[in-house]
């Protein structure tokens, strides 16, 4: 069996890395779906889902190099489940039940506008963007 997930968002906050015993990098990141639709009455509504997600090894330094809170990225992965398979539960301080959904990174994509785009290939080597202008050429 196989699953997938694409999300396509924004950063919630500015990422966090960290590094495991092993010395093997990770940077966690929040990221924000948006979806609007219009309800059985005609309204308008939005619905923004937030999930957690975590970036391993080279990617993940670039990650936190690069990315910054508003960010839109593009993220491929799989859903880390807990061990029933559900999303992750808890309480919130006010007692109420809240539901986390968790994915590890498989490929980040960061988007934006020409100028500000810079990607990822799926060994974490940054592909910076090529030159603006003659005016920038190296050489």
């Amino acid at each position: 069996m196989f699953h997938k997930l694409i999300l396509v968002g924004n950063v919630g906050r500015d990422p966090e890395m960290r590094y495991t015993p092993s010395g093997q990098a990770v940077t966690n990141l929040s990221v924000a779906t948006n979806r609007r639709y219009k309800d059985s009455s005609g309204e308008q509504r939005e619905e923004t889902v937030w999930f957690r997600v975590s970036v391993w090894g080279r990617q993940a330094e670039a990650c936190h190099q690069y990315l910054r809170k508003g960010r839109q990225v593009l993220v491929e992965g799989r859903l880390a489940a807990d061990e029933s398979g559900n999303p992750r539960i808890w309480n919130r301080q006010d007692g109420t039940p809240a539901a986390s959904f968790e994915i590890n990174a498989q490929t980040v994509r960061f988007l934006g506008g020409r100028g500000d785009a810079v990607d990822v290939d799926a060994e974490g080597g940054v592909m910076a963007p090529g030159p603006q202008s003659e005016d920038e050429i190296p050489f």
